[in-house]
């Protein structure tokens, strides 16, 4: 793969890379530079993931060591669960991780965030970053962050620390970790450790636009513990109004998540309303749901085949 291969692959479906020139530069010094992503292990995965996860793929394919942190002390400091929840879930985590085939180094984050050189680097970041800052950076982050508590002030801390004690070239992220990360390069001469983002869209909820994608909002995604008739009840029910691009979570999923995995889309349905149709570029089924040829009714139908391929494997590898 040459050096602007590598680029493409890595920058396509990302909202965003800070910068370009810096992962350039990477890419033409490092033979495997490292990647990593951190999650709360506070649920089942879900298509929300997916986007990051399939990111972490593509990463893999150009070259990239990967590392996965499954935060359980974020999660905790994010009144996410107790110890013994949290604890469970992130077993669970582990065997899905594995069950998605992916190759990466998964770490637990209470197994290196406890050492005094961590804490000490904590420390440092705390004492050079405001209130203000702290609680801007975790707007899109906190649980109940209008009540925000000093826990929940410590995450984002923990979160630039852990891109240091991880030997992390690149931090990848939804679009909600950006502040985050912006606080982490600002300080990038207190942490003593330089790295660039990567920042993937956010699916918008299967309710409609206003909300992401969450585990925490019923009926507002799919996880990879879904039967095949929950995910076409959830898909059925789900926000796609007849030729509306924009906020759409439907063509959302199909973009980031079927087109990676699938490299295309197979809709089935009669001749009468035009046949079958294989489509195997995004632009093609965005310009013809957008022209009303494309109807949601047989895109729900397609989504519904290609998600029950993509997450029965790994819910029968859970059992």
């Amino acid at each position: 793969m040459t050096p602007k291969e590598r680029f493409d692959l890595i920058k396509q479906n990302t909202e965003e890379i800070l910068t370009e020139q810096a992962l350039h530069l990477l890419l033409s010094k490092k033979v495997k530079p490292v990647v990593y992503c951190g999650y709360e292990p506070s649920g089942p995965i879900h298509l929300g993931h997916f986007v990051t996860l399939t990111k972490l793929m593509d990463l893999q394919k150009a070259g990239f060591k990967v590392k996965i942190l499954l935060a359980d002390l974020h999660a905790m400091l994010n009144k996410k669960g107790t110890e013994k929840e949290i604890s469970k879930e992130t077993k669970a985590w582990y065997k899905t991780i594995e069950s998605i085939k992916i190759e990466a180094e998964i770490i637990l984050g209470s197994s290196f965030q406890f050492n005094k050189e961590y804490q000490i680097d904590v420390m440092n970041l705390a004492q050079n970053s405001t209130i203000n800052r702290g609680l801007r950076s975790m707007q899109e982050i906190a649980r109940d962050v209008k009540n925000a508590t000093i826990s929940q002030l410590w995450y984002p801390l923990m979160q630039i620390a852990d891109i240091k004690h991880l030997k992390v070239d690149v931090a990848l992220g939804g679009l909600e970790q950006r502040k985050v990360h912006m606080m982490g390069k600002d300080m990038e001469k207190t942490l003593a450790h330089d790295f660039i983002s990567i920042h993937t869209p956010l699916i918008t909820s299967l309710k409609g636009p206003g909300e992401k994608m969450s585990s925490s909002i019923p009926g507002s995604n799919i996880s990879i513990i879904d039967t095949e008739s929950q995910i076409k009840n959830a898909i059925s029910k789900a926000y796609c109004p007849s030729k509306q691009v924009e906020n759409n979570p439907l063509l959302q999923i199909v973009r980031y998540i079927i087109l990676p995995h699938h490299n295309k889309l197979h809709i089935s349905r009669d001749e009468k309303f035009g046949g079958n149709r294989i489509y195997m570029r995004y632009e093609d089924i965005q310009r013809d749901f957008a022209k009303g040829e494309l109807h949601p009714a047989d895109l729900k139908t397609a989504l519904i085949n290609h998600l029950e391929l993509i997450i029965s494997p790994i819910r029968k590898n859970l059992k």
